[in-house]
């Protein structure tokens, strides 16, 4: 779809901090230092992907709650479409919660595509 429509794609890969909890300094650092990792980690192969279908893509890391960070990053990037995939969470916590993909949904200033 990017391809076709010579679209500026940029990946957002969001961190999400848990709650506090009590843990030391030290714990807390190489959490930290793992999910940044992890993150920078998935970021790359994205690019990799992307390269190889001849796609330019751009990267960025956040922290924070998902959906306040994918809509902040798309606002702040005056984002035409955001994409984003759905894990489909289900149950109690779906409805008490809501989904990622559902918040994002409702608060984007653009529009949303989901994929199942």
């Amino acid at each position: 779809m990017a391809k076709a429509h010579q679209a500026e794609v940029c990946a957002v890969a969001v961190a999400e901090r848990s709650p506090i909890q009590e843990v030391s300094p030290g714990e807390l650092e190489e959490e930290v230092e793992f999910f940044n990792r992890y993150y920078r980690d998935q970021l790359a192969k994205a690019q990799k992907v992307a390269a190889e279908a001849g796609i330019s893509l751009t990267t960025q890391l956040e922290t924070g709650h998902p959906a306040q960070a994918i809509v902040k990053a798309a606002e702040d990037g005056n984002f035409d479409l955001i994409v984003l995939g759905h894990r489909g969470i289900s149950g109690v916590w779906a409805r008490l919660l809501g989904s990622v993909a559902e918040k994002v949904s409702r608060h984007a200033h653009c529009s949303v595509l989901i994929v199942r």
